[in-house]
């Protein structure tokens, strides 16, 4: 039997528990009821689908309780059907901020990146709870406190202890950014020197920058294909020739490809947003070779096993070409990423394409690669001098 919330007898007697009791409006649209475990008035929740983004919207409307009971379901009914008509007119639910928790989730709602460090250093510390008209810079700091004294994992191992190290200066600054972006969405700066400047607790640790400099030229990249096992040859094969992070190459499936126009989607990346790039013909031609005979759902660097890559496996298979070849023993997966950005931009292509291609801003290109840039006009000068 269907639920009827009008009826307050009907909502005096519904159990309280944390998951609302819903009452269906229309194809769509919900109304529901949590009764208070204190013996308060209870809460009335709206659930609207939103077909653009494929799954519901939901917004706490309150306790109603300037209104005898028997008015309550008729105002809850009216909100939930002004919801229901911005979702359906493509309006966005603004979720309620009201600590650090929820101006972090509000950030990372299309960032996957920062999403994964909230998770990691801010929902379950006390700081996630800090309500944030009552943020102080004592708050802040007692968490990065708490950060920076964490440990950085290094690998995971499947038999003992996983390796750590001592926290990073580069890795500090690169957790409090997303925090202090968040925060600043909402939160104007305090004032200087004073307990409400917040801001001041996150500030970056100078000169911290962990710019990789190693850098591989051709002869030394082809070394290590020719010495990279089969299974994991292509996968490196294809970091010598895209300026692609390792995980986002490891994230490609068959179906990101499209050998017709040798154009690559690549969705998985840091920044969260999916962009399409024109490849050259040899990095076409061995995608191509990849994607051959596979479903578009299956990895397109897969292992012997059927899985994809990941930080975990493609270390141990790199180490040892590495090793095989002679080349420098700080060789990692992320130096090919350089050292192709290198090439690129030495070759005189443009700093924003470049950006593009690679997934990152141009302010980032110009700070780590811009000195090369300035390098390859001046040859270019040269060449022209009579």
């Amino acid at each position: 039997m269907a639920l009827d919330l009008s009826k307050v007898g009907n909502r005096d007697r519904l159990k309280a528990q944390r998951e609302p009791h819903w009452q269906r409006l229309r194809a769509g649209c919900f109304l529901g009821f949590r009764p208070s475990k204190r013996g308060g008035k209870g809460t009335w929740i709206a659930r609207v689908y939103d077909e653009d983004a494929g799954k519901y919207q939901v917004k706490s409307l309150g306790d109603f309780g300037t209104l005898p009971g028997n008015e309550m379901f008729a105002a809850a009914k009216r909100e939930a059907e002004k919801l229901a008509e911005l979702v359906e007119s493509g309006g966005k639910i603004r979720a309620k901020m009201e600590t650090v928790a929820d101006a972090c989730r509000e950030y990372a709602d299309d960032r996957p990146e920062a999403a994964k460090r909230f998770q990691r250093y801010v929902y379950d510390d006390a700081i996630a709870k800090v309500k944030l008209d009552k943020l102080r810079r004592r708050h802040v700091r007692e968490w990065r406190d708490r950060m920076e004294a964490q440990p950085a994992l290094v690998s995971r191992r499947k038999k003992g202890n996983p390796v750590k190290r001592d926290r990073a200066p580069s890795t500090v600054n690169r957790d409090m950014a997303v925090l202090r972006a968040a925060l600043s969405k909402v939160l104007s700066p305090g004032a200087p020197n004073s307990e409400a400047a917040w801001q001041e607790a996150l500030k970056a640790i100078p000169n911290a920058d962990g710019r990789r400099t190693l850098y591989l030229d051709r002869t030394q990249r082809r070394k290590l294909i020719d010495n990279t096992d089969a299974e994991a040859a292509p996968f490196v094969h294809a970091l010598c020739l895209l300026p692609l992070r390792p995980g986002a190459m490891a994230a490609l499936t068959a179906g990101n490809f499209d050998k017709r126009t040798a154009e690559l989607t690549i969705g998985k990346d840091k920044t969260g947003k999916p962009r399409r790039i024109q490849l050259p013909q040899e990095a076409a031609q061995l995608l191509a070779n990849q994607a051959k005979g596979k479903l578009p759902a299956a990895p397109l660097f897969m292992r012997a096993n059927g899985k994809a890559w990941d930080k975990n496996t493609w270390k141990k298979p790199i180490n040892a070409a590495v090793a095989a070849a002679d080349l420098p023993a700080n060789t990692t997966a992320y130096t090919l990423r350089h050292s192709t950005i290198t090439d690129l931009v030495s070759a005189g292509l443009p700093l924003l394409t470049i950006a593009q291609i690679s997934g990152t801003s141009a302010e980032m290109i110009e700070r780590h690669y811009g000195h090369l840039a300035s390098d390859a006009a001046v040859k270019a000068l040269g060449e022209l001098a009579l």
